[in-house]
């Protein structure tokens, strides 16, 4: 059986339209759900910051411990996707658990503890974890390979379009209750987070009621745990992402580092107004590039999204001034559009149907394990040696992974599938 052979799925016509439902109610979840997260997460380290007092290398624990617990349980939950044959409900498993973690960060101010929003996002990416990987290969399962691209692209652009929702909502927020504090309230704080358990409940009712299980298209063995079933070319794309990954740190050393440029940084106004522009770019491209993907290849785009990264990453190693920090974070939603849906198509590319829930597992257990080092790293080098440091060794770590993946990943045949 080819990567690409599914009965289940209907001949592709193009467009939006022909896409099915389930890719079009996995989308709208994820838009509910990043309005929520997105209101909070970017308001996060600053709260940290200023209101609880906790350096920067707190911060990056907090960032890199809840990331990688996620990760663990992106492993076990997609193999035992597979092993089940079913994706729906370990997703709205995962977002069930991510909505009743919010409220705990309401503790974090009356108990005067960074240690009350680090559980938090322990239980926030402990349901991340849990469904994404299911959700990914219930919507790689629910179309058509020439279709991949499109499909993962307008999830992309979905989930990034609840982002700027939730950041204006933040943004009108601050500007009603704090309209010239510079720094976040705890109270401004707190009722950003009961808002944002609305969009978050409403994303978990959406997903329960309206997907649909593909059935597996055959009846077999329950699939081992172990990266034998995969080819030389999905694990070598694996160590290409990690080596990506160790440069490319928490988003929160991007933001802080636009709030802590001394007299010329921007305000908490100014840092949701930069985050709202880097998602309306990546919203807008996130489709168009998963297109292009389709049509030019996979490899192609992500190698232009890392070199773009690595420019913007640099950037913000020798930025002067708020409004150019705004400027990059815009390119750097083009970077995200071009790699984020795009990679998770090629992975689609690379395995067969079967293992799916397992390699998209792998895939983002991967990327978030190498989470923890690489933000651990960056807190280390702002605060013992420089702020520009981190940014730095991620341009590095970019420049390096776009070398493997031009010159290294094609010498690898791809396993003949029967």
């Amino acid at each position: 059986m080819s990567v690409s052979d599914n009965s289940a799925v209907a001949a592709p016509k193009a467009g939006l339209t022909s896409l099915p439902r389930n890719v079009w109610v996995v989308t709208g979840t994820s838009f509910l759900t990043d309005i929520s997260s997105e209101m909070v997460v970017n308001l996060l380290p600053l709260f940290l910051y200023t209101v609880l007092g906790a350096p920067a290398d707190v911060i990056g624990l907090i960032e890199g411990v809840a990331e990688t617990t996620a990760s663990l349980f992106k492993v076990f939950s997609g193999w035992f996707s597979d092993r089940l044959g079913q994706r729906k409900w370990l997703a709205v498993a995962g977002y069930f658990l991510s909505t009743i973690s919010k409220p705990i960060l309401l503790l974090a101010w009356p108990l005067r503890s960074w240690v009350v929003a680090l559980g938090a996002r322990f239980g926030d990416r402990v349901g991340k974890g849990v469904r994404t990987a299911p959700r990914d290969a219930l919507v790689a399962d629910s179309i058509d390979a020439k279709q991949r691209g499109l499909a993962f692209g307008l999830h992309r652009a979905g989930d990034t379009g609840g982002a700027v929702l939730g950041l204006v909502i933040a943004l009108a927020m601050v500007w009603v209750f704090q309209p010239r504090d510079p720094h976040i309230q705890a109270g401004v704080f707190q009722n950003v987070v009961w808002i944002s358990l609305i969009p978050a409940a409403l994303a978990v009712i959406l997903l329960a009621v309206f997907t649909r299980e593909i059935p597996p298209l055959t009846r077999r063995e329950a699939p081992r745990f172990t990266l034998s079933i995969f080819d030389a070319r999905f694990k070598f794309f694996l160590v290409i992402m990690i080596l990506f990954t160790l440069g490319n740190s928490s988003d929160a050393f991007l933001i802080l580092r636009a709030n802590q440029l001394q007299a010329n940084g921007l305000p908490v106004l100014g840092v949701l107004g930069m985050m709202i522009t880097f998602n309306v770019v990546y919203t807008l491209l996130a489709t168009p590039a998963g297109v292009l993907s389709d049509k030019f290849g996979r490899r192609r785009l992500m190698v232009a999204g890392w070199l773009l990264y690595g420019l913007v990453y640099l950037g913000f190693a020798v930025l002067t001034a708020g409004w150019q920090a705004w400027l990059l974070m815009a390119l750097y939603g083009g970077y995200y559009a071009m790699t984020d849906g795009v990679a998770k198509a090629y992975v689609a590319d690379l395995v067969p149907a079967e293992h799916r829930g397992t390699a998209y597992g792998v895939f983002n257990a991967a990327i978030g394990i190498t989470a923890l080092p690489a933000s651990v790293i960056a807190g280390l080098l702002w605060q013992w040696i420089a702020q520009p440091a981190p940014f730095y060794f991620g341009a590095a770590m970019a420049a390096l992974a776009c070398v493997l993946l031009v010159f290294v990943l094609p010498t690898f045949a791809p396993r003949r599938r029967a």
